[in-house]
């Protein structure tokens, strides 16, 4: 089969085949696909509900779980995206599941004309955490070698008639808000809701990679060092910077995310440096309030007596960074109101969240034989994805690199387990 070159160019993205992918629970599942134009055919399927069960069942043991102690060891000495063989067996699952002939024979036709399409998937619920792009229609292809990928978001947050989206050709000149691993009130740096990052310093990469921005970057800063670990990174400051205008907004730190069975997705918390006395929906955490979807979605609403909507206190920017664990869970809810929902309700045309916690720095350094910084290169591919007139494609094409080192060296430092997580979901 003939795989497309690494990255397209800015027209040949926008000129790509696009299908429109989605998917619906009822027992079995439900797919159909159609491509902008009718360029080609349309198509529908029917994915059976114990076949799927099984292969979500597998992907489920390979993926931390935030509710078991100590998860996060398992995944990364003995799970399936850190095992070569189990992950390609997984990855073959995945494909024969979820990926159907007609669609599969499509995509391969276009592969032999060195076409890479685009694909926008909607995923159902209960497959809000499959790696699309690791999918193997092939024992020695994926996915993301013969297509480029993202996620759509829900159809009522796109034409809701209060959203304005703010676009990044009339933004990319603004500047870029910071949130860079900040100090949770009444955590220790090594706490449940600690440092992400570890000790700050001038020759990290994350460091030596926003330090780039000088003057574009919000907090303006005279050391990029002072940029990590601040304690005045609260929603009020928040709501100050955003409303004065900016292109995009990048956060690394913690999300906690409730479970899907709870059906309380707005229930899913950004951990700023917020004191417990903040006004705010969240429950406080000893002397914090975290901000939570609802905040970003409600405003003040029954809180003040002269409310104020949550897109007017925090509109967000063209493009949102979440960087933190399971940022993106709010897509399996069937009512997906959590943080990346937010952000796109608030005007935020594309927002590239995590499909699953993330192991940190200091996780690879304890449990694998590693001295290099995965997390670190991964904050870095995402911003630098970002601050791109491509920020689809090249955030791709960072995922293909990984992919070409966990195929010649297939390490947990190079596994799927990270740089997987991401997704991209767009307006």
């Amino acid at each position: 089969m003939k795989v497309p070159a690494a990255q397209p160019t800015p027209t040949e993205f926008n000129n790509a085949p696009t299908a429109f992918i989605r998917l619906a629970d009822a027992g079995d599942v439900y797919m159909s696909w159609r491509w902008a134009d009718d360029a080609l055919a349309r198509g529908v399927a029917v994915l059976p509900r114990d076949q799927v069960r099984e292969t979500l069942r597998l992907l489920t043991e390979a993926v931390p779980d935030p509710a078991r102690p100590d998860d996060l060891r398992r995944v990364m000495t003995a799970g399936a995206l850190v095992d070569p063989e189990a992950e390609r067996a997984l990855a073959q699952a995945l494909s024969r599941t979820l990926l159907p002939y007609g669609l599969a024979v499509q995509l391969y036709e276009l592969s032999q004309r060195g076409i890479r399409p685009h694909l926008r998937i909607q995923p159902s619920p209960r497959l809000a955490q499959v790696p699309w792009e690791i999918i193997a229609p092939d024992p020695q292809l994926r996915l993301l070698d013969i297509a480029e990928v993202s996620l759509l978001a829900p159809v009522s947050v796109v034409h809701a008639p209060e959203r304005i989206a703010r676009r990044w050709t009339d933004t990319r000149d603004l500047p870029v808000v910071a949130v860079l691993d900040p100090r949770v009130p009444g955590f220790r740096a090594d706490s449940e809701l600690g440092s992400v990052l570890g000790r700050p310093g001038t020759e990290t990469l994350v460091t030596q990679h926003f330090s780039r921005y000088r003057d574009r970057l919000v907090p303006r800063v005279d050391d990029p060092v002072e940029l990590f670990r601040r304690a005045d990174t609260d929603r009020a400051w928040l709501s100050d910077v955003l409303r004065a205008g900016a292109s995009r907004l990048v956060y690394v730190g913690h999300v906690t995310a409730p479970a899907p069975k709870s059906g309380l997705s707005e229930h899913a918390e950004l951990h700023l440096s917020c004191t417990a006395d903040t006004l705010g929906f969240a429950t406080t955490n000893r002397t914090h309030r975290p901000l939570s979807a609802k905040d970003l979605l409600l405003g003040t609403h029954s809180l003040d007596p002269s409310p104020t909507p949550g897109r007017a206190l925090w509109p967000m920017p063209s493009r949102v960074a979440l960087i933190a664990c399971e940022s993106g869970g709010d897509l399996r809810f069937t009512e997906a109101l959590g943080l990346t929902t937010a952000a796109l309700s608030a005007g935020a045309e594309l927002v590239t969240a995590t499909r699953w916690p993330l192991p940190t720095d200091h996780a690879f350094h304890t449990l694998t034989p590693t001295t290099t910084y995965p997390l670190q290169s991964a904050i870095c591919a995402v911003d630098t994805a970002h601050d791109s007139p491509t920020p689809i494609p090249t955030l791709l094409t960072w995922q293909r690199s990984r992919l070409a080192a966990w195929r010649a060296a297939p390490m947990p430092e190079n596994s799927p387990l990270l740089w997987a997580a991401f997704a991209t979901v767009t307006d």
